[in-house]
């Protein structure tokens, strides 16, 4: 006989114990775990779990569980949340003024699995509109709902964040109708753009450029995030095509602790994959402040080199591609994609092969928990760097 629906009263979100993190991965693995063994499985996640990414409480697993018991494994669902460190910018009142920058707090969301034996009754939704509870400031959210019992009970080393985005393969009204207080005002599509390039045979000198190393990436970031913040200092609002028109606010995800650093790790986990000569990114020698970093896409072969950062302007872009196809090329990839280009370097990307498309998985999606409404928010820099 099917279980029956839990009243959602009874119900909540708690902080997964490591028995119940343990049980989250083994529910996931005949879905998730691909050509890994169930051992491989937990320990890649085990080995992720203690990179700078996601160490010193920054990733913390929940469950969707009965009140009366918390740590029971037969728990209804459960996730994933990492916490990161952003940025807003807030457009002045008078267009002499320069954007209002501040630090703040971000999540990014993943691993949102129900085992088949309890999906069909609304766990998943419940579970997420609940996530808001423990991740935003609560002084931010709508009174809530007397259906839904108390609130979550508030966790160390959560909360405080002023957004948090996601990626999602199951569509984009899922998690859209999984607001804070019921239906609506959950997390909203943006930019899910990829160009992709054919990498072709032609072949170049690196005079000019220095291939850089996982280890010599750690020391672009700190750079990449001086000029994040430069950026939102000084773009003009009304000067630039975002895909929100008027946005009340401009945020991002910082590439520091760890955050893109991780993408290597995680794609390339139980392989044998590398790059030729151990390379994972480029920058130009004379304009340090054209470069890209990437990761690989191996879970449907052949391999796609994904490009997680890059900062180029119309005059080096066609150059930089070429430089990373010339990567691609020489590891044996045949395709480069790159997530959510910058709107004026399409027609240049166009010009040198690029093919941009809507994709319709792993949709970037978004919720504000900031002055304002979701819809007039701006997401910067929405490429791979930040994905988890």
């Amino acid at each position: 006989m099917a279980e029956a629906k839990a009243d959602l009263a009874s119900i909540s979100l708690f902080r997964a114990t490591p028995a119940q993190i343990e049980e989250t991965r083994r529910r996931r693995w005949p879905h998730l775990g691909g050509t890994l063994s169930l051992a491989e499985y937990i320990t890649r996640d085990e080995e992720m779990d203690v990179l700078e990414h996601a160490k010193e409480g920054k990733m913390i697993t929940w469950v969707l569980a009965p009140r009366e018991d918390p740590t029971t494994l037969d728990f209804m669902c459960a996730c994933r949340t990492y916490k990161r460190a952003s940025l807003v910018a807030y457009t002045p009142s008078s267009p002499s003024e320069p954007n209002s920058v501040h630090e703040t707090t971000s999540y990014g969301v993943a691993a949102v699995f129900t085992p088949p034996s309890k999906r069909g009754r609304g766990y998943a939704g419940h579970m997420m509109r609940l996530l808001h509870w423990v991740t935003a400031s609560r002084a931010n959210l709508p009174k809530f709902p007397e259906a839904w019992g108390t609130p979550p009970e508030e966790v160390a080393d959560a909360g405080g964040a002023l957004f948090s985005v996601l990626w999602s393969d199951v569509g984009e009204e899922f998690y859209r109708s999984a607001g804070p207080g019921g239906e609506g005002g959950g997390w909203e599509k943006r930019g899910a753009v990829s160009t992709v390039w054919e990498v072709g045979t032609e072949e170049g000198n690196d005079d000019g450029w220095t291939w850089l190393t996982q280890e010599q990436l750690k020391g672009l970031w700190d750079h990449d995030a001086r000029l994040i913040r430069k950026e939102l200092e000084s773009v003009l609002v009304k000067d630039v095509l975002y895909e929100v028109e008027r946005p009340v606010a401009l945020v991002t995800c910082l590439p520091t602790n760890g955050v893109a650093a991780f993408q290597i790790p995680r794609a390339t986990y139980g392989s044998n994959f590398s790059m030729a000569g151990g390379f994972w990114g480029v920058q130009s020698s004379s304009n340090p402040d054209t470069y890209a970093s990437w990761s690989v896409e191996m879970h449907h072969p052949p391999p796609t080199l994904i490009v997680t950062r890059l900062w180029a302007s119309e005059g080096t872009f066609s150059g930089l591609i070429a430089k990373i196809k010339q990567g691609a090329r020489r590891s044996g990839i045949r395709k480069v994609e790159l997530w959510d280009l910058p709107v004026g370097l399409r027609g240049v990307a166009e010009k040198t092969g690029g093919r941009s498309f809507i994709r319709s998985e792993h949709l970037p999606q978004i919720v504000w928990y900031g002055p304002g409404a979701t819809e007039n928010v701006e997401w910067v820099h929405n490429e791979k760097f930040c994905w988890c």
